[in-house]
């Protein structure tokens, strides 16, 4: 009984592992993304990441006016 018990447990702790080094994977990947999109933006356009959050408050700010009202 012992030793299904901790096979059954191995094998969730290696599925649990396995889901988690993809979630961290796709998070380091979409923070390089945007990092990279924004320091394009700030080398080629002269666009700084405080007019970049200005423009996507009021892009997000009319859409929830829109929706609301």
């Amino acid at each position: 009984m012992e030793i299904a018990l901790f096979i059954a447990a191995l094998i969730v702790s290696l599925i649990v592992f396995t889901w988690l080094i993809r979630v961290v994977k796709a998070t380091v990947t979409t923070a390089l993304t945007l990092a990279f999109v924004v320091l394009v933006l700030q080398l080629l356009f002269g666009i700084g990441p405080q007019d970049l959050f200005q423009t996507l408050s009021n892009i997000l700010r009319q859409l929830w006016q829109a929706i609301a009202g």
